[in-house]
């Protein structure tokens, strides 16, 4: 089972967190101490994005497994 070359999730991921860190300082310098509550949300969606992300991986990953394991029973 070879890896691919771009890895989309991977991608994904990194972007979303980007985004978010970028949406968080720039919450900070528009609006100064009044961001706070702002940027509590943009982390939570960070955060459950993340998950989400973190989810799907391991739902492709046994499904990978799953897949080889019947390949294999059939040999």
């Amino acid at each position: 089972m070879s890896r691919p070359a771009f890895d989309t999730l991977r991608a994904l991921a990194i972007a979303s967190q980007a985004l978010g860190f970028i949406l968080i300082l720039t919450l900070e310098t528009v609006m100064g101490d009044a961001a706070r509550p702002w940027q509590g949300w943009t982390l939570a969606a960070m955060i459950v994005f993340a998950l989400g992300i973190a989810l799907v991986r391991l739902y492709r990953r046994n499904k990978a497994r799953k897949a080889l394991a019947r390949q294999r029973g059939e040999e």
